[in-house]
């Protein structure tokens, strides 16, 4: 079939031609932004899941829903030991602008704000060249915003922001994506400013997304964010969702599948969303015509497994070390001993005596491995790869 009219479209991030399996979030998320807008109280929103489920590309549709309702809205990924400040100040930048606010002088305290808000990271002290700001050319607002304390400035900063929003009858929108890996003073800072926003009833709410321990990490540090955020798992789709996430792209290229074929690539993909596009693609490449078959299927099911073996699994695989990858083989045999379906977690007592080793001396790998978003740890005691199948492909890999 000629690939230059392939559909399909496996990428970090990159929405498919389908986004099969989430209208139930997206209705919910537009009634979401309708109460918020009106003044009504209503929860922030936490997307968990593993990678590849399709969370990040749930979090640009919801980003893409409110841009459509004329909300404020900025995006920013957090990564391990980067702090808060500037890639928020920036996000609120363009969520600022988005607004389309027309009081200038309005306008103009809240940006400085944003800015004075941003360059308190610096210090004091700092030289110009650490005086950052996101381009903003109003000058930054003393007094607000810069107490140095990320809590009390959160607070302050969100509170302007919600009241310019609220001038224009709209809201903004804050979306994080891999929300595990901000700081412990953030997150407490972010639960805290979440907290006063609902009580105000100001219309801004954040949206954020990471990994299944994400809740975990946020109500160890404010034990009320178990009330204060409403939690939606994204998990693999059905088959259902799975056949139109395949069908409706193939349609609109005049194409199809058998029903042998659809049966052959839900059981290939295990109804995961990037294993779905990266499937898809192969098999569109490879197939001589259309309907596409089981057959099709099977004669290109090795290209989409080498594919992610180099692309999903093995660049994460490369990033450990050698005593890492030891651990990391030793979750994948635990898991198959004591029959646990791929992706299950396991105790972390049992893969040291896997490896033969007391538990404490294996300590160090394990929190690397954490850092590195290879695995994460749901409750105490328990470990499991972030990635689904990743303990197939070590297993296979041997």
């Amino acid at each position: 079939m000629d690939p230059i009219r392939n559909p399909y479209a496996p990428g970090a991030g990159q929405r498919p031609p389908e986004l099969a399996g989430r209208d139930e979030q997206l209705a919910a998320f537009e009634v979401v932004l309708e109460r918020v807008a009106k003044g009504r109280p209503e929860r922030s929103l936490v997307l968990t899941g593993l990678r590849g489920v399709g969370k990040t590309v749930l979090l640009n549709a919801l980003r893409g829903a409110a841009v459509r309702k004329g909300w404020g809205t900025g995006k920013l990924e957090a990564r391990p030991g980067q702090g808060l400040r500037r890639p928020l100040s920036s996000a609120l930048h363009q969520a600022v602008r988005e607004l389309g606010h027309r009081d200038e002088e309005s306008l103009d305290h809240v940006l400085g704000v944003v800015k004075s808000f941003a360059q308190r990271d610096a210090g004091s002290g700092a030289k110009i060249r650490d005086q950052w700001s996101p381009g903003i050319d109003a000058p930054a607002v003393r007094g607000r915003a810069d107490s140095g304390d990320i809590e009390i400035d959160l607070v302050e900063l969100f509170t302007d922001l919600g009241g310019l929003a609220a001038d224009v009858g709209k809201g903004v929108g804050v979306f994080i994506d891999e929300m595990q890996d901000l700081g412990a003073d953030d997150v407490s800072a972010l639960c805290a400013a979440c907290h006063e926003l609902s009580q105000s009833g100001l219309p801004v709410i954040v949206v954020g997304a990471g990994l299944p321990h994400l809740p975990a990490v946020l109500s160890a540090s404010k034990s009320y964010s178990e009330r204060l955020f409403r939690y939606q798992r994204i998990d693999r789709l059905s088959r259902e969702a799975a056949d139109r996430a395949l069908e409706a792209p193939a349609a609109e290229e005049d194409a199809a599948y058998e029903p042998d074929a659809l049966a052959a690539m839900y059981d290939a993909t295990g109804g995961y969303p990037y294993f779905i596009q990266a499937y898809g693609k192969a098999v569109w490449d490879l197939a001589p015509r259309s309907p596409i078959t089981a057959a099709d299927v099977a004669v290109a099911a090795p290209e989409a497994e080498s594919e992610l073996a180099v692309g999903f699994f093995g660049s994460r695989y490369e990033r450990a070390t050698p005593g890492e990858r030891d651990y990391l083989m030793a979750m994948a045999d635990v898991a198959v001993e004591q029959d646990e379906a791929d992706g299950d977690a396991v105790l972390s007592s049992d893969v040291a005596a896997r490896l033969g080793k007391k538990p404490q001396s294996l300590s160090p790998a394990r929190d690397s491995l954490l850092k590195k978003g290879l695995v994460y740890s749901g409750e105490r005691g328990r470990i499991a790869f972030t990635v689904p199948h990743f303990g197939r492909y070590l297993r296979e890999r041997g």
